[in-house]
This record gives structure tokens, sequence and C-alpha cells, in this order.
């Protein structure tokens, strides 16, 4: 299995790949999304998390694959959980 060493927040992706490149204000973006504008600023600033919902609505106007957007969220939860999750006190099941 590979994993990213860092893996980067949806919205940083959002932010750098999409919305610079495209010279693309997160407020115009909420606008063809229909969404809250807020909603995609937090987004970009990292203070929320992505939903299947915004995942469905990007891959539609940008062309891709709401999973390419939902595994960047997991990507980054699952590397925030294993810096903050401990689970050494726990022990494996064995089998009978």
């Amino acid at each position: 299995m590979i994993t990213l060493a860092n893996p980067s927040h949806p919205g940083e992706v959002l932010d750098e790949l999409f919305l610079s490149a495209l010279d693309l204000s997160a407020g115009a973006l909420a606008k063809k999304l229909g969404v809250p504008r807020t909603r995609i600023e937090r987004l970009v600033k990292g203070e929320t998390a992505l939903t299947a919902d915004t995942a469905l609505r990007l891959s539609k106007f940008f062309g891709n694959t709401a999973e390419f957007w939902m595994n960047l969220q997991r990507a980054y939860d699952l590397d925030r959980a294993r810096k903050t999750v401990d689970v050494s006190f726990i022990q494996p099941m064995r089998a009978a």
C-alpha cells in the first residue's frame, strides 16, 4: 500500500492546482457550484473537511472524479489520525 508522506488538505489542492491556475476565486467557484461562498472559503483555508456533496460538485465542474476529491480527504484524515491517535495499547486479535 502506498501512502503519501504529508498529504495536503483537499482545500489546499483545490486552491493551488485549480483556483489559482484558473484565476478563479472561491466565491466565483461557489456560485458556479451552487453552494454558499463560505463553504468553499472554509475548505480552501483548511477549516472544514471536504464532503461527498462538494466532491460531486467539484468533479462535475472540473471534469475529474468525486473519488479523486474524496481520496484527498481520506489520505489527509488518516495522516492526521496516525499522528494523534494512540493505538499502542490494543492487542491484535489472535485466531482461534
